[in-house]
């Protein structure tokens, strides 16, 4: 995991700005601001129509009783993509206009649900989750004990708390 946040913050930025000067060399440098501000303003509109068609398979999902699994990822692919093509860049763009695509997201989606799957069965994932009362509310799994859950009325009907906890070796 600490080598894909090294590859994101140090050498992403790089290739970015490397391609970005490139591009600004061949077509001008107003024509490459041009693009980057095109780029993020159609990622955020893009970003916000798939959030909303996400938010709607959630509601449809939860009216009919059943857990919306591929809401929850899709909107966080959804969010991901927004994200990267607000970001200036070209790569950022790529990728996010891939996440924000229907039938590319769903492709994505599909890989990354096996690839937990695989750590859950291997007991190598590892959940730590967040209340609503930001961070003073975390609940983790490594050690110590977690704060009381909310009282039961606060729950919506068929609604339940729970934790998990994997453990995998050497922990």
């Amino acid at each position: 995991m600490a080598k894909y946040l090294f590859l994101a913050f140090t050498v992403v930025p790089f290739l970015e700005l490397y391609l970005l000067i490139g591009i600004g060399r061949e077509v001008g440098v107003l024509p490459t601001i041009a693009l980057v501000l095109v780029t993020g303003l159609l990622g955020a509109s893009l970003a916000r129509r798939e959030g909303r068609r996400v938010l709607r398979s959630w509601q449809a999902a939860t009216s009919q009783g059943r857990l919306p699994e591929d809401a929850i990822l899709s909107g966080a692919l959804v969010l991901v993509g927004g994200v990267l093509l607000v970001t200036p860049g070209v790569l950022t763009d790529v990728v996010g206009l891939l996440l924000l695509i229907p039938p590319t997201r769903r492709w994505i989606a599909a890989r990354l649900r096996r690839a937990l799957e695989r750590r859950m069965q291997a007991g190598t994932l590892h959940v730590t989750s967040f209340g609503f009362g930001g961070f003073g509310g975390a609940r983790s799994s490594r050690g110590g004990s977690p704060r009381p859950s909310a009282p039961a009325s606060r729950h919506m009907p068929g609604e339940v708390d729970a934790e998990f906890t994997e453990e995998g070796p050497g922990r």
